[in-house]
């Protein structure tokens, strides 16, 4: 049996690792999609050889991810439950299709996940890969009967006696996350609400006691809804977002606590650096505020909850989501222009946007005088919005 194994090197894969090969008596092939992880990613391959895989992938789709999730997703302005801006959920649909293509590649018999039987990730990784192989065998060895670990502890316990090297202790025993989009921290430590996360618990981002004093002004361009410059430097869609997040990153912008809804049904809290997405999302929301017309954007926006729940419940590859993207890319035609923020204490402020495609025009919204507005006419259009108001005001139905 040959079974291709998602690997981080963390804590749950480089454990599954060695017990995949010893339950079904497999050959391991490891695969780490490189998403963006940076020094997470070093002597990940020797790891993996010296924990019982036969051979390691590691892939850079570092500019897939970012051009073909992060900033289609950036796009519909998308936000979970009002705060969180997904970027974990974004990069399991891209891992779940890369496991499957390693499979056909390898002619291996089934692909091994990490994710626990209480989070979102199982769905995302599954419905991803489902979605690519329908007949895909799938071993959750976090649902699996042999699986004998029931916390985190038994399996620090256990990569200890077998001489794995593992980054969390019992002193720190919280997940981390990372891709081009975020960090999450999640479980541990974190696992009481009322408990403040402290302050060391970060990596994207600087702490707010620490951010300069003096505030840094950054100027984004978007082409049809997608960045493409920063400060007047063309950027690869991977690079643009690295370079944000050190620009963000530096003046503590984009982290949160939040208490989300999982798909499985509980709450989880989680502790999330998004400083890059953070301010394209302050900055696009900029962009369209003056290229979208009024109306256009009230559906598009009518679609946000939707299209974000669709992400974060792992539904990337569902019709729902594809007909819903291809509105969304079409609402973007033309949101093409600059966005002008200034980065300060944790802040992303908007104070400045331009865009040949403008529909703001001055000599219409100016308190001075102008030639092109009679404002007369706004007698017969307050009248006739009032109209349904006047005739129950009129009315048995009176209600004031």
């Amino acid at each position: 049996m040959k079974v291709v194994v998602a690997y981080s090197g963390g804590l749950d894969t480089s454990v599954i690792v060695s017990w995949v090969k010893e339950t079904y008596n497999a050959e391991v092939i490891t695969y780490c999609a490189d998403v963006g992880q940076e020094e997470e990613l070093d002597g990940l391959e020797e790891k993996a050889i010296a924990t019982g895989a036969s051979k390691c992938y590691i892939d850079d789709i570092r500019e897939e991810f970012a051009r073909d999730f992060i900033f289609p997703m950036m796009q519909a302005n998308a936000i979970y439950e009002g705060t969180y801006l997904l970027g974990t959920s974004i990069a399991r649909p891209l891992i779940g299709k890369k496991l499957v293509e390693i499979v056909r590649k390898e002619n291996a018999d089934a692909i091994c996940h990490g994710a626990t039987g209480k989070g979102n990730d199982q769905v995302r990784f599954e419905l991803a890969a489902y979605a690519m192989e329908p007949n895909i065998k799938i071993i959750a060895a976090w649902r699996d009967p042999k699986w004998t670990f029931h916390s985190r502890t038994q399996m620090i316990d256990y990569a200890n006696a077998h001489n794995i090297p593992i980054k969390s202790t019992a002193a720190k025993p919280y997940s981390m996350d990372r891709n081009l989009l975020h960090i999450s921290f999640e479980g541990g430590i974190l696992e009481d609400p009322w408990m403040a996360c402290p302050e060391d618990i970060c990596c994207l981002t600087t702490p707010l006691s620490k951010t300069p004093d003096t505030p840094e002004e950054v100027v984004i361009e978007f082409d049809k809804g997608i960045p493409v410059k920063v400060n007047g430097e063309a950027l690869s869609p991977a690079a643009l977002m690295k370079k944000l997040n050190v620009l963000g990153g530096k003046h503590g912008v984009g982290k949160i606590d939040i208490v989300e809804n999982r798909f499985v049904g509980m709450k989880s809290r989680g502790v999330y650096e998004t400083p890059g997405g953070t301010i394209l999302h302050h900055a696009h929301r900029a962009m369209e505020s003056i290229t979208m017309d009024r109306e256009a954007m009230s559906l598009r926006d009518s679609l946000i909850p939707a299209y974000s729940k669709l992400v974060y419940n792992g539904f990337w590859y569902a019709p729902e989501r594809e007909m819903l993207q291809a509105a969304i890319t079409e609402s973007q035609r033309y949101v093409t222009g600059e966005v002008r923020v200034m980065l300060f204490k944790g802040a992303c402020h908007v104070n400045g946007r331009r865009s040949p495609y403008s529909l703001f025009n001055p000599e219409l919204c100016t308190f001075e005088e102008d030639n092109i507005y009679n404002q007369q006419d706004a007698t017969g259009f307050i009248r006739l919005n009032a109209l349904r108001l006047r005739t129950l005001a009129n009315s048995a139905q009176k209600r004031y």
